[in-house]
C-alpha cells in the first residue's frame, strides 16, 4: 500500500485531526463514543453508508433477535420494554438502535468512506477518506467482522434464468420468482431464512453444512437465561476451550420467531423440505452435493444436547427445581445420500447463499493481521500502539459482536485510549480494571 504522508499541520488547522477517529457507526462505534464523550475525548466517528446501516439494509422482514431482549444493553440504553423475554422484530430493534443513537449524539460523519489507515513515524495515524484526508492520536476500527459476502465461484455457471441472492440481500419469500428455492447454509440465516420461506409456503431444497444447533427452551426456561446464570457469558475467550480458535466457530441456529422455538431441520424434511449435505460443485446443470447430510444433522443434535446435558449437571450441582431432563432423539433420519440435484429438472429458479462473509481489513496499512486476514489483538488492543478493534465476534467474550457484550469492551477500549493519552503527556495513567 502507499506510504503518502499527508500535511499533519494543516490538517489540525483545518480542524481535520481528532484525538480518535471510529471507523464504522453501528452499534460497537456507537458505544465507544459514548464513553468517549464521558472522558471528554475528542473523537469523530466515519460512516461509509449511515449510523446502524446494516440493521436497515441487510436484514429480511421477518428478521427477529435470537436472543432476548433482556441481553440487549448497549451503554446507557438498557432495554426497557414490556417484554425482557421476547425477541424484538426488525422494526422494534431498529426503534430501539435510534433510540440509542439520539440519546448518544455522537459526533458523525455519514456517506464518508476511509480509504486508508496508516501509522505515522511520530505517531498517531494518517486517514484518507473520500471526504478528504484526516489525521488521529488513536484509530478505532469498528466495522463488525462481516464485510464481503461470500459466493463461490460456482454461482457463475448457473443459468441466467436462476435469480441468486445472498443472505444479505434477501427480503421475504415473494419476492422470488415462483418454483423451487435451494438455500445453500444451514448456519443461523440459513435455517432461518429456510423456514421463513417453508412457512410461507414455498418449496425449498437445503444444503445443510456443518453449523450447531441449540435448544429455545429446555427445563422451564430459555437456554441463554441458563447459560448466562452458568457464566458462559462472561467467560473471556482466554479461557474459553478452544482458545481463539472459538472466534471462527458457525453460530447456532435456533430462531425468536414466534416467541421463540427450535429449529429442527427433520421436523421440516418430514414436512416435506428436501435436505441434502454440503453444495460442493455444479456439472452439467446439476449440482453435486457432499454425502454427508447425517453426519452434519447429527453432530448438530449431538451439540444440542450436550449444551441441554451442561444445563442438567448445572441444575444438580445447585440442587434447583426444574422439570425433568430430557434428550432429543431424531424424528427423522434421511434413507439415502443424495448427491445430485438436476437444477431444470427439480424446478429451482432461485439460490440464496447463506455461507457467511469475508472480512476486508485492506484498506487498514498497519501490521497487526493474520494469514487469514484477521486481526491479532487482546481485548481489541492490537501490537499497533493506538490501533484498535471493536465489535468483533468474540473479541472478549461471546456477547462482544452483540448488543450484550459491546458495553463492556467499549468501556474497555476507552479507557485504554484515555490511559495512553495521559501517559503520553507525561502523567501516571490511571489502573484499569
Amino acid at each position: 500500500m502507499s506510504q503518502a504522508s499527508f500535511p499533519m499541520t494543516d490538517l489540525k488547522t483545518a480542524g481535520r485531526h481528532h484525538g480518535v477517529l471510529i471507523v464504522g457507526g453501528g452499534q460497537a462505534g456507537l458505544s465507544l463514543s459514548y464513553y468517549l464523550k464521558q472522558h471528554g475525548i475528542d473523537h469523530l466517528v466515519l460512516e461509509k453508508h449511515g449510523v446502524a446501516h446494516t440493521w436497515r439494509t441487510q436484514r429480511w422482514d421477518s428478521f427477529c433477535l435470537v436472543t432476548p431482549n433482556w441481553q440487549c444493553e448497549l451503554p446507557g440504553y438498557p432495554y426497557s420494554g414490556s417484554d425482557p423475554h421476547g425477541f424484538m422484530k426488525k422494526d422494534e430493534i431498529i426503534a430501539y438502535l435510534d433510540g440509542f443513537i439520539k440519546m448518544v449524539d455522537a459526533p458523525v460523519r455519514e456517506g464518508v468512506e476511509v480509504q486508508r489507515v496508516g501509522p505515522r513515524a511520530k505517531g498517531g495515524f494518517e486517514v484518507a477518506t473520500s471526504g478528504g484526508d484526516y489525521s488521529a492520536d488513536h484509530v478505532v476500527v469498528a466495522t463488525g467482522g462481516y464485510h464481503r459476502p461470500i459466493i463461490p465461484r460456482l454461482a457463475e455457471r448457473l443459468p441466467p434464468s436462476v435469480r441468486q441472492v445472498h443472505s444479505a440481500q434477501y427480503t421475504h419469500p415473494h419476492a422470488l420468482p415462483a418454483g423451487k428455492v435451494l438455500v445453500v447454509g444451514s448456519g443461523q440465516s440459513g435455517a432461518q431464512i429456510a423456514e421463513d420461506l417453508h412457512l410461507a409456503g414455498r418449496r425449498v431444497v437445503l444444503a445443510v453444512g456443518e453449523a450447531p444447533r441449540c435448544a429455545r427452551f429446555y427445563r422451564g426456561r430459555d437456554v441463554v437465561d441458563w447459560l448466562a446464570d452458568m457464566g458462559y457469558y462472561d467467560m473471556p475467550v482466554h479461557e474459553h476451550p478452544l482458545r481463539e480458535g472459538v472466534r471462527d466457530n458457525t453460530n447456532h441456529y435456533v430462531t425468536g420467531r414466534d416467541g421463540g422455538r427450535d429449529i429442527d431441520l427433520r421436523r421440516f424434511a418430514l414436512q416435506g423440505m428436501q435436505l441434502y449435505g454440503r453444495l460442493e460443485g455444479l456439472e452439467n446443470g446439476v449440482l453435486k452435493f457432499a454425502p454427508n447430510l447425517k453426519a452434519n444433522l447429527d453432530s448438530a443434535d449431538g451439540v444440542y444436547n450436550r449444551i441441554n446435558a451442561s444445563i442438567d449437571k448445572y441444575i444438580e450441582k445447585k440442587a434447583l427445581a426444574a422439570p425433568p431432563a430430557s434428550v432429543y432423539t431424531p424424528v427423522w433420519q434421511p434413507q439415502t445420500e443424495r448427491t445430485d440435484l438436476a437444477i431444470e429438472a427439480a424446478g429451482i429458479t432461485s439460490v440464496i447463499w447463506c455461507i457467511g462473509f469475508h472480512v476486508d481489513y485492506s484498506w487498514v496499512d498497519a501490521p497487526v493481521f493474520n494469514g487469514r486476514g484477521q486481526p491479532y489483538h487482546v481485548r481489541g488492543v492490537t501490537p499497533q500502539p493506538g490501533l484498535y478493534f471493536l465489535g468483533l465476534p468474540w473479541l472478549h467474550t461471546w456477547g462482544s459482536g452483540r448488543f450484550s457484550g459491546i458495553k463492556r469492551d467499549a468501556h474497555y477500549i476507552a479507557d485504554c485510549i484515555k490511559s495512553r493519552a495521559i501517559a503520553r503527556e507525561g502523567v501516571a495513567a490511571p489502573a484499569m480494571a
